[in-house]
């Protein structure tokens, strides 16, 4: 009796759920992504072609498209308002990206509770947390509203029962991770079950014109919920930075199909909850009535949006033979390049043997090379006990060979040292329109940046700065 063989449409496929390389037998790691536990097997799929059905809505000239229906609504949080854009659209779909325990729950309740309204119910759906422990935290926030809906579901047919019951205009769901279909095998959190409970809710969102916030965990691969496939899913991404020794919280826009992605907003986290910062440069200052050796002030770009910091050294002598590098808020690859400068083009000595320290206060980070010229002459000014003019910022790249590089923005950075009471500014030459009544200091090369030090411990004369330009009354720009 002849043997029915397995043909090939019969036999067993597998797959990588991550990367989607295929194979005819199971393995524990895919070779294609390096990624344990992805294989799963799945039934080969038939041939088909899709015939065309008939359309929901016709095709219409563009210009006749209302788009009215996309109008941003207010959430009354002014900080995310600007990130996304003037509010949240109806039908769009925000993820909102963090470390664990950096705030987000509570940003996003006092978000629900403050765009809750007789008109616009709200859902807050925590997968989490039991309803009593949010019920704590919106008491402690002040996040209690009659028309602020909340529920503790994990599965996403309950999630959806509620979408009908409730009828919101806004849904938080925290987080999307931990919500899983009964239809879809996997534990909650894998890619497969991540994909379905985005897609249900991107539908929901859609069919029913109703914003939705999902909140996604940063793995440890950096990975926003995973791969990155629920990003493309999504209409807004935002992600929320911050120390969590510190008070600053910052929500950046990462995506955003209704507004621009250089917007950020800062908040202030503290035990009553979170708030909006619309000036929060007194964080990032150290207000002294005289000037104290080894500060700087600089003005670095976040988005759009100038914020005026303070860069801080410290040198000492050194006890060992290797002496120490330390940063906070820096990089440390930047600080070393600007101690390498100072001792080559600046003929600085003194701190090659000595032990270095310097920060950022407040816990703001700087990365931006327009903060290379504060570095530096905070440095230089540790090294000779002397300090900087007070009310004076530095802002500009330094390279290699000692130039001062031009930098983007620089007339915004000085109207907002203008702005704050600062009355003088060194920065790279052609700086555009000054702001009236502040003096600006041109500099082309560390030299001459150099110079606005006093003598000090570590000798040498004081020149005259290169160039100096002011506005007058009239705004014309005047050379002294």
């Amino acid at each position: 009796m002849a043997v029915r063989t397995k043909s090939a449409k019969d036999r067993p496929s597998y797959r990588c759920t991550d990367c989607g390389w295929t194979t005819a037998k199971w393995l524990g790691r895919c070779p294609e992504c390096q990624a344990w536990g992805t294989v799963e097997e799945y039934g080969a799929p038939a041939v088909r072609t899709t015939a065309a059905g008939r359309v929901s809505t016709a095709a219409l000239p563009i210009g006749q498209v209302d788009g009215r229906q996309a109008t941003a609504r207010p959430t009354g949080v002014d900080e995310l308002d600007r990130v996304l854009g003037g509010g949240l659209v109806p039908g769009a779909v925000v993820l909102l990206a963090g470390e664990p325990g950096v705030g987000k729950s509570t940003l996003l309740l006092d978000v629900a509770a403050k765009a809750a309204g007789a008109e616009h119910p709200t859902l807050y759906v925590t997968a989490e947390e039991s309803a009593s422990q949010v019920r704590m935290r919106a008491d402690r926030i002040n996040a209690l509203h009659d028309h602020l809906y909340l529920a503790a579901e994990t599965d996403l047919s309950a999630v959806l029962g509620h979408l009908d019951a409730v009828k919101p205009s806004l849904l938080v769901l925290d987080s999307v991770q931990t919500v899983a279909s009964p239809e879809i095998d996997g534990a909650p959190g894998g890619m497969a079950q991540v994909r379905e409970v985005a897609g249900a809710l991107i539908r929901a969102s859609k069919e029913r014109g109703m914003s939705t916030i999902l909140v996604g965990h940063v793995t440890k691969d950096g990975a926003i919920a995973g791969p990155r496939l629920l990003e493309h899913l999504v209409d807004v991404v935002l992600s929320f930075e911050g120390d969590r020794h510190a008070r600053l919280r910052l929500v950046r826009g990462v995506k955003n199909r209704y507004g621009a992605t250089d917007e950020v907003g800062c908040f202030e986290l503290h035990d009553e909850g979170i708030t909006g910062l619309a000036d929060p440069s007194g964080l990032f200052l150290t207000r002294r009535d005289a000037p104290v050796p080894g500060t700087c002030l600089t003005v670095t770009l976040e988005g759009r949006r100038p914020l005026v910091a303070e860069v801080q050294a410290l040198t000492v002598d050194s006890q060992i033979p290797s002496p120490r590098r330390t940063t906070s808020g820096l990089e440390t690859s930047r600080v070393s390049m600007m101690l390498a400068v100072l001792e080559q083009r600046g003929r600085i000595t003194a701190l090659s043997k000595r032990d270095i320290y310097s920060a950022t206060v407040g816990g703001v980070k700087l990365s931006e090379p327009a903060a290379d010229l504060a570095i530096a002459l905070a440095l230089a000014s540790a090294a000779s006990d002397t300090p900087l003019p007070k009310n004076l910022v530095a802002i500009g790249e330094v390279g290699l060979a000692g130039e001062v590089r031009r930098v983007t923005g620089v007339q915004r950075r000085l109207a907002e040292a203008h702005r704050l009471g600062f009355t003088h500014a060194l920065v790279p030459s052609d700086p555009g329109k000054v702001p009236a009544g502040m003096k600006v200091t041109e500099v082309a090369d560390m030299g001459e940046a150099l110079r606005v030090l006093p003598r000090g411990r570590q000798g040498g004369s004081v020149a005259a700065p290169r160039k100096e330009r002011a506005d007058g009354p009239q705004g014309d720009e005047t050379r002294r």
